[in-house]
């Protein structure tokens, strides 16, 4: 009621379990839910439309390769970049080295992220092109003023 928000309701069931005690070598496509708590050498994408799928990898899971999932939560390790179309959770043990395309972003405290995050708006995602965000700095007259009195010499 007062300053909680209730979660997107995301693919409600796992249709895929890959266990603790597995090692794939080789990449995977699925569709619906898919939940990770073995060892991933290879890319992970949903073949499904792109709003219904779910990738959940647990703080046992890790997954060395590219991640295109439209709805993402890792509390795991993963080394590779991340393309999250719709929803990307960061639980708390989540470690990722790469770079992170997301729509929407929940980062929990513990997560890291050794990478870009990049944030997809839905025209960016309609139209499949980036669009460019340039910031330029421009110095006001009183940073002028004062980096020319730093340089003075007595």
């Amino acid at each position: 009621m007062f300053g909680r928000k209730k979660k997107k309701q995301l693919h409600n069931h796992i249709d895929t379990l890959i266990g603790i005690n597995t090692n794939i070598t080789g990449n995977i496509s699925f569709s619906g839910g898919l939940r990770v708590d073995g060892h991933i050498v290879g890319n992970v994408v949903a073949t499904d439309d792109e709003h219904s799928s779910t990738l959940v990898l647990s703080d046992e899971g890790s997954i060395e390769g590219e991640i295109k999932v439209a709805n993402i939560i890792i509390n795991g390790t993963v080394i590779g970049p991340i393309h999250a179309q719709g929803y990307l959770e960061l639980q708390a043990k989540a470690k990722v080295y790469g770079d992170v395309h997301y729509g929407s972003l929940e980062i929990q405290l513990g997560a890291s992220v050794e990478g870009k995050m990049i944030h997809q708006g839905k025209l960016e995602l309609e139209n499949k092109q980036p669009a460019e965000k340039l910031i330029t700095l421009i110095p006001t007259a009183s940073d002028k003023q004062s980096s020319s009195s730093e340089n003075d010499v007595v």
